[in-house]
């Protein structure tokens, strides 16, 4: 009787044995592997010769006073995410030897339809920039004073445009509020 209790006993500890080894199968792994990107950021200042905007400008030679020069300026959009743009103009006439020059004989014709005038001297864009979009010009002439007087001859004159843009996504309600510009 000991023995037929004993042959029970063990063969009631294997199949619980095997029913639990059985349970240990039911059992399942996963693992997910989640890509995030961000968006990218990027714009290209274009300068155009015509109207056309099929020559790029380069520099020009022979001004004199109370001329006009086709000077086109814009920023393209080159990224994946839609931006906020901003510009600094600087001008600048540099004379041979020491002499006092005055910038403000040069004239650009800013756009104030499109852009407005920040008060820490940039021209912010009023729209949003979508990627693949360019923005209205900044610009589209140069004008040369004509009271520019012999002291200006064989000067040369400078307009610089530095083009700047941040990420519209979470970043205000227009350019002039944005944060996150680079330091000038």
């Amino acid at each position: 009787m000991k023995r037929k209790i004993l042959i029970l006993a063990v063969l009631a500890i294997c199949i619980a044995t095997l029913a639990a080894g059985t349970l240990a199968f039911f059992t399942a792994e996963g693992k997910a592997h989640n890509v995030i990107t961000t968006g990218g950021v990027e714009i290209e200042l274009r300068e155009w010769a015509d109207e056309a905007r099929e020559t790029p400008f380069e520099d020009v030679t022979g001004v004199l006073p109370g001329a006009e020069i086709v000077k086109i300026a814009e920023v393209e959009n080159t990224g994946a995410s839609e931006a906020w743009v901003r510009v600094l103009i600087t001008k600048d006439i540099l004379i041979e030897g020491d002499g006092e020059t005055d910038p403000d004989l040069i004239r650009l014709d800013l756009n104030t339809e499109f852009w407005t005038q920040g008060e820490d001297g940039y021209l912010y864009y009023k729209n949003r920039l979508a990627p693949g979009a360019v923005t209205e010009p900044i610009f589209t002439s140069v004008y040369f004073d004509y009271t520019m007087g012999n002291e200006y001859q064989n000067a040369t004159a400078s307009v610089d445009v530095e083009a700047q843009a941040v990420q519209t996504a979470n970043n205000g309600e227009s350019a002039a509020e944005a944060k996150g510009w680079p330091n000038p």
